[in-house]
Formats: structure tokens, sequence, C-alpha cells
């Protein structure tokens, strides 16, 4: 029953509402949601952030036959953000039948701490600080290997790591800025304030950027943060307005005390 709530909201007419719907699914990992996901991909009506959402998702789901359909909007999606991620999902498919392949590589080290299934395994926990902030950086590297530092200067954590971060906000793909706010999200770490409200502030910004910067404002959320939410609430821009609400909502809903599980990880619609 919850998937099938889930697969009904990917074709919700709220575009972040139907964007996390999709990302659930990838989340569940269950290939019985590989058709609806193909058909949202290839459904060129949706908003790019949800066929965005719904290649991601088929790359998390990771199975060898998704390979076809993510290569098809690879050449066929108008929308750089969504050719990207078909990129990276490829990617991801790819490397997941490599690690099949070798049975000695240690898989646990390239899970994610925070319990989230990634588009890209972090890169070698033996690169140093300095080699990925160098990486993620350089314009020239593939995106999947940028992703690759990225989450692994998430997992490494510390103040360097998290500069590195915020660093790659000025990155030239939307698809890595919102991956990049995102994650900042999930570190929860005030040095990224500043950057994340400049962000949100900028009507100029891709939407999906600037709803990653409010929704990692929320799961940060100070005082300031708190305030820039509220004035954003009322934004043209409903992706960004509706990610206002829910964030607040969100840590009303916390403040408030009562308990209650989240089922995935990620956004705060579903974390």
């Amino acid at each position: 029953m919850r998937k099938d709530c889930v697969l009904t909201a990917a074709r919700d007419s709220s575009n972040l509402l139907a964007h996390e719907a999709a990302f659930a699914l990838g989340q569940m990992q269950d290939a019985e949601a590989v058709p609806a996901l193909e058909s949202v991909l290839n459904d060129m009506s949706l908003h790019p952030i949800v066929r965005h959402e719904a290649a991601e998702a088929l790359g998390a789901i990771g199975l060898a036959g998704n390979a076809e359909i993510l290569k098809r909007s690879l050449v066929l999606d108008p929308a750089q953000e969504v050719r990207e991620t078909c990129e990276l999902a490829l990617k991801r498919i790819e490397d997941l039948s490599n690690v099949d392949a070798e049975k000695e590589l240690d898989t646990t080290e390239r899970s994610s701490p925070f319990m989230s299934v990634d588009p890209a395994a972090p890169a070698a926990a033996f690169s140093s600080v300095h080699q990925l902030r160098q990486i993620l950086l350089d314009e020239t590297k593939g995106m999947y290997e940028r992703y690759a530092a990225l989450f692994a200067l998430r997992n490494h954590g510390g103040e360097d790591a998290v500069s590195a971060i915020v660093d790659s906000l000025s990155a030239n793909s939307a698809l890595l800025r919102h991956e990049v706010a995102y994650v900042l999200g999930q570190l929860q770490n005030k040095a990224a304030l500043a950057t994340l409200s400049k962000i949100l502030r900028d009507v100029n910004e891709h939407p999906m950027v600037r709803h990653e910067a409010a929704e990692a404002l929320g799961s940060i959320a100070d005082e300031q943060s708190i305030a820039l939410l509220q004035e954003f609430s009322r934004d043209p821009e409903p992706i960004v307005s509706q990610s206002c609400e829910v964030a607040l909502s969100m840590l009303e809903f916390e403040n408030s005390g009562k308990s209650f599980e989240f089922f995935f990880t990620q956004d705060p619609l579903v974390h």
C-alpha cells in the first residue's frame, strides 16, 4: 500500500512532491517501480526536476536493464540536468556491476553513513581531503568522479572537508550544485549558512538548487535561516516556496517534542 501511494505521488501536480516521490522509489530500490519511473523519465510534459529524480532512482535501483532506459534519455532529453543525471546513473550501474565482479572489494567502505542510497559511491577512503577538493572543484573532471569526491568529503567530515564542499557551490553544473546543497543539509554544519542563504536569495539560480538550499537551511535551523525560510515561503517559484514551507513545518514538528519515525533520509519531505 505504501509503495502504491508513492507511485501515485510521482505523478502529483506538485513538482516538489512528485520529485520526492520518485526519490523515495529509488531509496526503496524496488524493481517493481521501474516501469513507473521509466514512464516519468520519458514524459517531457513533466518538470525536469521530476524527470531528473526518476533517472536518479533508476540508477539507485541499479538493475542492468535500466541502462537502456537511461541511455535513451541521455541522448533525447532536452534538459542538461536530466542528461547529467542519466550519465551518473549509468556510471553507478556500471560501478555496481564491477563491484559484483570483484568479490574482494570491501563494499562497506562504499556505503553511506547517512543511510541514503547515493548517486555515486564515495571515492577511495585513502584519498586526502586536499585530493578530493581538487577533484570536486575541477570542471574538467567527469560528473561521477566529482560526485564520488563530494560524498567522500561528506563522509570524512571536519572543517577542511566542509570548506571544500561549500566552495564547490560555485560549480558550473546546476545538478552538482543541488547535490552539494543536499550534502550540506546532511552535515548540518553552520559554516554553510551564509552560502546557502545566498543561494536561496538568488532568483536567477536554478530552482532545484534553491530548493535544496532551503531544505538544508531547515536542517541547520538557526534564527536567521528560519527568518529567511519564512520570507521565501512566498517565493513565486512553487518548488522554492513549497520547500520553505516544508522545512518550516518539519522544524515546528520537531520542536513540538513529538516522536516521528522517518522512513527515508534525504529531503525533509521524507526524512
